[in-house]
Order: structure tokens, then sequence, then C-alpha cells
């Protein structure tokens, strides 16, 4: 191991040296690097060390950081990067500006961007001030719509320099059909593929509460254990909601609750909702126990309807493309504000629900959610197979419980845990 390794070894795990060294090496074709694994597997971890030292070592080098959607770049790669330039102990050599994002070397001008792939057009115009995009990194890969759209973007990048080294970070979806499986699958001379799991970091980086969660799901759901900590693909991925528990929610149980959401998706020829849940946050958990489901509801009538079911009030936010509707809904009594959406907030809102240890769902007091949500499955593309696509249809009470947790979405999707 040479001596750049030795002085990051302590900071990335040990299966990874493989990779540094293959990274580093002169003597191979390899420009692609795909890091698949679970939870806790480190991968994200070392791709941003790695281009930290990489951009220090070599003056001319630059670096682009990718997800799809531009929102997502600030709470996931950007503040990643700034952890790996902390826990280098090069704080003082790097100028890191949060809006828009963007880190500069100070000794040589070096720079990381960082870009969503939702504006394509921006791949097209970003240019570096010398040297060349030696590094780039697609962090959460899956995301992506396919290999035409990244070999694209990389047409843009690859501009002007002889060595590359390209990381795609992902966690393997469910679905073996799924594009990203299929390619990892696939042999390239110019790939290398490497795979991780949290069992490969050491126990005191990631923490005992996070051990005790993956145990938990072991004991709980096998299958969703060895996809989302093992990263094993594990089945057709039809089912959205593997983590659904249908059973009686008793009224014992109601009168523990406390942490209550209401949310709601506006409708007319299609279905107004009204979803009220418990979320127990701390074995993050979601209680569906209450909901108004029909076609042709005015808001006044919805209004009365709600108040007349006489829950104690609590914090509600509804679909904020209808301002009006919300509006009508404060003036009568009740309080509503919008949700917050933007590119992939979708996305965003199902893969949390998904995260969550239970969704719990009562179908005698909540017939339509148990429907919507025990048969929700994703998308199919044109060859009949499922892609990691949420449904776009038969899915207003899955809308109404995702507006209900918004607040809560966004201080988990904003959240940062460097591993």
């Amino acid at each position: 191991m040479d001596d750049a390794a030795i002085r990051i070894s302590s900071i990335i795990g040990k299966s990874f040296y493989e990779v540094l060294r293959v990274a580093k090496s002169s003597s191979n074709d390899y420009r692609h690097f795909w890091l698949s694994g679970g939870r806790g597997s480190l991968k994200s971890a070392f791709a941003s060390i790695f281009i930290i030292r990489g951009i220090i070592e070599d003056p001319s080098a630059h670096a682009v950081c990718v997800r799809k959607f531009a929102v997502t770049l600030r709470g996931s790669v950007f503040e990643q990067m700034v952890w790996a330039i902390n826990k280098m102990g090069l704080s003082g050599c790097f100028s890191c500006t949060a809006s828009p994002p963007r880190i500069t070397y100070i000794p040589t001008g070096q720079r990381i961007y960082f870009l969503g792939l939702d504006d394509p057009g921006k791949t097209k115009s970003i240019k570096t001030p010398f040297g060349y995009f030696k590094y780039a990194w697609y962090e959460e890969f899956d995301q992506f719509d396919g290999m035409e759209e990244i070999e694209s973007a990389n047409l843009s990048f690859m501009r002007g320099g002889d060595v590359y080294r390209y990381l795609y970070t992902f966690n393997p979806p469910e679905s073996s059909a799924n594009w990203v499986n299929m390619e990892f699958a696939s042999p390239s001379k110019a790939r290398y593929c490497h795979h991780s799991t949290y069992l490969d970091a050491p126990r005191e980086w990631l923490g005992e509460a996070f051990m005790l969660e993956a145990e938990n799901l072991k004991e709980r759901n096998l299958s969703r254990y060895e996809n989302k900590y093992l990263g094993k693909v594990t089945g057709t991925g039809g089912s959205v909601f593997r983590n659904l528990v249908v059973r009686k929610i008793t009224d014992d149980e109601i009168k523990g609750f406390s942490n209550y959401r209401e949310g709601i998706d506006f409708g007319w020829t299609e279905p107004f909702v009204w979803e009220r849940l418990h979320y127990d946050r701390h074995r993050r958990t979601v209680y569906l126990t209450d909901e108004i489901y029909g076609t042709g509801i005015l808001n006044r009538a919805a209004a009365e309807r709600i108040k007349a079911k006489k829950h104690p009030p609590c914090r509600g936010i509804a679909d904020s493309e209808d301002p009006k509707s919300i509006k009508d809904l404060r003036e009568f009594g009740l309080n509503f504000t919008g949700c917050r959406k933007g590119p992939g907030s979708v996305e965003h809102g199902y893969k949390w629900l998904q995260e969550l240890n239970a969704i719990v769902i009562d179908p005698a007091r909540t017939p339509n959610a148990h429907r919507e949500f025990s048969t929700c499955e994703f998308q199919k593309d044109k060859r009949g197979e499922f892609i990691d696509r949420p449904p776009q249809k038969d899915d207003h009470a899955i809308d109404a419980v995702r507006y209900a947790l918004d607040d809560d979405l966004d201080n988990r999707t904003r959240s940062f845990i460097p591993i």
C-alpha cells in the first residue's frame, strides 16, 4: 500500500483498500468504479475521501458530484464532502460555499462542483477554469433513468484529460430487473465493481443504535433486512410497502397516542381524502387512525365532517397545489397549511415511508388507505418489468399521508450521517 493509502487507511473501511489500490494504479483500464452496498457500508464515505485526496494529489484535477435532483445536493453529497474535509483535518485548505454548493481547494483554485441532472442542459455548460474533470461521483445512482442519461453527462465531463476516476454509489434496488442491477451484473473492462455491507465496517464507527436497528429489522423482516442492510437483490420489487402491518388498532392503543398529524389530498371528480395518523418517532412507526374519502365533497362540507370527528386539534398539511381550498379550510376553522413540493419530492416521500419500521393500518378504521397501501406497486416499463418509480394512480390516501408527515419527512431528508 502506498503512502497516500496509508494516510487515509484509518478513515476508510478495510473492504475499500483494494478499491483504492486499483483506482490509484495506472496499469489497468478502469475508469468507472461501481460501489454497491447496503446502509452503513461506508461507500459514500470512501467516495468523498478518495476525491478529496485526489484533488490534493493532482493540481489539474477537478470533480463534479451528481444527483438526479439538484434539490438533494446540499443535504447529501455536499455535506458528505464537507465531512470528508473535516475528517482529514483539511478544513483550512478548502473553501466551502453552501449556496450554490461549491468547494474550492484554496492553494490551487481547483473546484468541486455539484450538479443535478433534472436540468440536463447544465451538464453541457459546466466547465473548469483549468485542468479537467478527473473525478465524478454519482450518488444514489439507482435514482437515475438509465445508462443513456449517464453516458450523455459523462460525454460533457470527460474532456481534456487522460485519467478518469468516476464513482457510482448506490443501494441495490429490490428488483432484479432494475436497470442498475442488470448493469452491475454486466461485465465491462472499463468498469470495476465492488460490494460492501455494514458488517465490513468497524462497529464503533456506526454506533450501537445503528447495529440494533439492523438486528431488529433482521428479526422482523429478513427479506427487507437483506436488501436494505446487505444490499441484496431480494425479488421482483413489485410491492412498494413491504413494511405494511395490517391489524386491529385498539381503542386502548389510541388512548396512548399523542403525536398526531393530518393530511389532505384535494379532489372533486377524483377523491377528496383526509387522513389522521399518529407518528411514533422512537419506534419509527406510523399508525393510521381515521379517514374521510369521497368524491364531490365541497370544502365547507369537508371541514364540517372533519370537525364532527371531534378529534383534538393537531398539525394539518394539505396539497399545496390548491391554495384556495387551503384558505377555505382555514376560514372554516381548521389549521391547515400547504406542503412543500419540488423535484423529487414524491420519490423522497415514498422512500421515507418505505424506510419506516412499520406502517400500521386497521382496515376497519381506514379502509381506503388499506386498499391503496396494500395494492401499491411500482410502475412497469415497456417490457412489463417493474422499475423503481412510485405509481401514478390510486394513490390519493398515500398522498394525504405523505402530506401529513411533510415536516417529519423534511427533517429526515435534511439530516445527514456520513457513513
